[in-house]
């Protein structure tokens, strides 16, 4: 799902101004993708220990989009509708990693 999300965040900054290209811009496009390349480089690792250090990584990316969403729609860089979707879109991650967390840590 993560994955997925990617390129509808590069979407939707393509519309940004073009003074955010080293802002919002690169802050986003960095975040959305850091989310799965955590998740995939934390399913590489020995232990589950291991693996919840990448995906609290993950999780840290999420909020930063969260955040600059929100920030990207106060400007007017974000219309309500691409707001509400990206938004509740990555909730659903949210809530998915944190699930995942929830059982990784539950065998440990």
């Amino acid at each position: 799902m993560s994955v997925a999300y990617c390129p509808k965040v590069y979407k939707a900054t393509e519309r940004f101004p073009e003074k955010e290209r080293f802002g919002l811009i690169s802050q986003l496009n960095r975040a959305v993708v850091s989310i799965p390349s955590n998740i995939a480089e934390g399913s590489a690792k020995s232990s589950d220990k291991h693996f919840l250090i990448f995906l609290e990584n993950a999780l840290g990316s999420c909020f930063e989009i969260e955040t600059q969403l929100l920030v990207s729609f106060e400007l007017g860089f974000l219309p309500q509708h691409d707001y509400d979707a990206l938004s509740s879109e990555i909730l659903i991650i949210i809530k998915r990693i944190n699930n995942f967390m929830n059982f990784l840590s539950k065998n440990l």
